[in-house]
């Protein structure tokens, strides 16, 4: 019978091991940190000196429009946005304008500023159709008299219908 001899371990075993071991790190590394830089901005704000001294302005402001006690009513029907804002009552507010900005969560090649039509019944509605995805709609709503009125929510389309 043939003996067979037990190979003997090396620093040049060793040394492969640990260029296997980190290579692997650092391919996944820069793999992740790639896909990263190329698929969003990064980009929160523009300049985060002025956002935080504009902060307390805005909290200000969101507290205004919460003691008026308005509710925007954001509908989504046949790939249209409809836009509507009620009173505490009930009732209709007049709109001069609404604008509504469509952004992805992540990236901003696709975002979409769409301007709103008035419809007979004082409501507003989109002109173009919205394409499927997840959207992050911000509503600037503008009566007379008043502050504009701000909303977000996020909206998740396939097919045409809300999921």
């Amino acid at each position: 019978m043939k003996q067979v001899r037990a190979k003997e371990f090396t620093g040049r075993h060793m040394l492969i091991i640990m260029v296997l071991f980190f290579g692997t790190i650092i391919a996944v590394n820069l793999t992740m940190a790639t896909l990263a830089n190329t698929t969003w901005s990064g980009l929160v704000v523009k300049n985060s000196y002025v956002a935080s001294q504009q902060f307390n302005e805005k909290v200000e402001a969101a507290k205004a429009q919460s003691a008026l006690g308005w509710t925007p009513v954001l509908g989504f029907s046949e790939g249209l946005i409809t836009f509507q804002m009620q009173g505490k009552s009930g009732d209709k507010i007049e709109l001069e304008r609404v604008t509504v900005v469509l952004r992805h969560p992540v990236g901003e090649s696709a975002d979409r500023h769409l301007t709103l039509v008035r419809q007979p019944d004082g409501s507003f509605t989109t002109t173009d159709r919205v394409p499927d995805g997840v959207w992050t709609v911000e509503t600037t709503a503008v009566p007379p008299d008043f502050p504009a009125h701000f909303t977000t929510r996020r909206l998740e389309l396939s097919e045409g219908k809300v999921l």
